[in-house]
């Protein structure tokens, strides 16, 4: 009889690699598919795909209100104690939350549609009509009833430090997608010869074929490990209900409570932006390319740097909670700085690099722009701050210091606002590019909510960030040198930023150099081995340093 082989629990190093290199993947693709798409579907195609898209995201963030993320973490706490009954309470009443939840937004999004595509058409006219974009949203509104389930699973899965599968199944979700959009769009259009409308609308419905592939991976997975993941054992008694259920909003709404700080900050960010630009005498055009720069197009890009964070946190939030669970703080501060020097080495470099590249970068993905490429070389290092901004929100939360959180996150929004005018009028005057000064207002906002939790952290639980400190002093060096290595040859590799190819060529072989360099002199200080937890590092049996 053949045996079942086990589900693989992830240490938080590889947890950390695994769904970082899952998240990269899947941005990625998410990038290089719209290439082909936009082309297929053109300008009015790709607009109407945004409408129905962004709108579905709104509501999807909605639906889903932060609960994987509190199952993940009260997955781990239980399963830290052993107490079977409240884990499959909580998988058991998650389950029934979130169906609750994405159902009424489904309803919602689908019955709504023609009202929100008024708001956000207007009258306006030579375009898409509102019945397009009604249409449209009403087809990507059945994604609400299987992502949000979907998130669930992923959330019960991390929470049981099993990263491999959840990651796997953001891979399979993203591929199925994105092929379901490109075969089912140019199938429409160039073979039935569809309406565009039509087109557009069986690519939105690539949202609920991916999910519900990734979904039938994921039931498949955990029926099969079912006996393993406790999800056989039978709970009929009820009195925990009600504190589960209690728990479960006690942890969510931090975490809905931070997305509509952001998303209205950045809604206000964008106004100032886009209104301080136009007192100061810059045309319609430049205002309107600067502010969706920042908002999307640089975003995008940011996202490569961001998914180093949202790896870590996956794997971050189930170890902290196991730690301050079993009350080992000593191992809480190992995590806390494990996850900090992460960053460092990796966020780093890279942001560096994406700065000194940003001309051939933007080239790649938009076509040579020097506005977009000043935007960019910039707005890169919100991503940096960002990341250490994120993982001590993901810190706090994990030892519910919820008052903390809220606090911080005012206090770095409210100075961002309050510097975003000042600053930008101030680089004006310096006669350098106004959007700057928004762009120093968010790292300082950003900077000083970190700060703020790191201190907390300190204060209340004696948490040490010397080694960190340490790390940091040691990868000054290699990073300098990275920088004059990638700015050497700047000036050595001839490229032509009106050529993709030029530009790949260019940013592959620079890349590859520069960070062949900065890893072996961090293997050469031993930092890249401390931070590892290894001796050695391997690709597959070839030992690399």
């Amino acid at each position: 009889m053949k045996k079942t082989k086990h589900l693989h629990k992830s240490s938080f190093i590889e947890g950390t690699f695994l769904a970082t290199i899952a998240i990269v993947i899947t941005k990625i693709l998410g990038m290089v598919y719209v290439i082909p798409f936009y082309h297929l579907i053109g300008e009015r195609g790709s607009a109407l795909y945004a409408y129905a898209y962004n709108i579905y995201v709104i509501f999807l963030s909605i639906g889903t209100a932060g609960i994987p993320t509190a199952i993940s973490k009260m997955i781990k706490e239980y399963s830290t104690l052993n107490n079977l009954k409240a884990k499959k309470k909580t998988y058991e009443l998650g389950i029934k939350l979130i169906m609750s939840l994405s159902f009424i937004t489904f309803l919602l999004l689908f019955f709504f549609a023609k009202p929100i595509a008024f708001l956000i058409l207007g009258n306006l006219k030579g375009g898409n009509t509102i019945d397009d974009v009604a249409f449209v949203i009403k087809i990507v509104s059945f994604a609400l009833l299987i992502i949000p389930f979907l998130s669930i699973n992923r959330g019960f899965l991390q929470g049981h430090n099993i990263i491999k599968e959840s990651s796997f199944s953001q891979i399979i979700e993203q591929l199925v997608r994105i092929l379901f959009i490109l075969i089912g769009s140019y199938l429409a259009l160039k073979v039935f010869h569809l309406s565009l409308t039509n087109a557009v609308a069986i690519a939105v419905f690539g949202a609920f074929i991916g999910g519900l592939s990734a979904q039938i991976y994921l039931h498949c997975k955990m029926k099969k490990h079912q006996k393993e993941l406790n999800l056989d054992y039978q709970v009929k008694d009820n009195s925990l209900n009600k504190t589960i259920i209690k728990k479960i909003i006690k942890y969510a709404i931090p975490f809905i409570i931070i997305d509509i700080v952001i998303s209205v900050y950045n809604f206000i960010d964008m106004v100032f932006i886009s209104r301080v630009m136009t007192f100061l005498g810059y045309s319609g055009a430049t205002t309107e390319f600067v502010t969706t720069s920042i908002a999307t197009w640089a975003n995008k890009i940011n996202m490569i740097v961001n998914s180093l964070a949202i790896g870590l946190t996956v794997s971050l939030i189930p170890n902290i909670v196991e730690a301050f669970t079993l009350n080992k703080w000593h191992l809480v501060e190992q995590r806390v700085n494990k996850a900090l020097q992460l960053l460092l080495i990796t966020s780093l470099p890279m942001v560096i690099g994406i700065s000194l590249l940003s001309d051939a970068i933007w080239s790649i993905f938009y076509g040579y722009n020097e506005l977009g490429t000043k935007v960019l070389s910039i707005e890169i290092f919100t991503a940096l701050f960002y990341n250490f901004n994120s993982i001590s929100f993901t810190i706090l939360q994990s030892l519910d210091k919820f008052k903390t959180v809220y606090l911080s996150t005012l206090i770095g929004y409210l100075t961002n606002a309050l510097l975003d005018i000042p600053l930008m009028l101030l680089c004006y005057k310096l006669k350098i590019m106004p959007f700057y000064g928004a762009l120093i207002s968010s790292i300082i906002g950003l900077s000083l909510s970190t700060i703020l939790a790191l201190i907390k952290l300190k204060k209340d639980h004696h948490l040490k960030y010397k080694e960190t400190v340490n790390i940091l002093k040691k990868i000054i060096i290699p990073t300098i040198i990275m920088t004059l290595v990638v700015v050497l040859l700047k000036l050595i590799i001839p490229y032509n930023l009106t050529s993709k190819m030029s530009c790949i060529i260019y940013v592959l072989v620079t890349s590859i150099i520069g960070s062949a360099i900065y890893l072996y002199l961090l293997a050469k200080n031993q930092v890249l081995f401390k931070v590892l937890g290894k001796k050695k590092l391997t690709l597959g049996k070839v030992n690399l340093f």
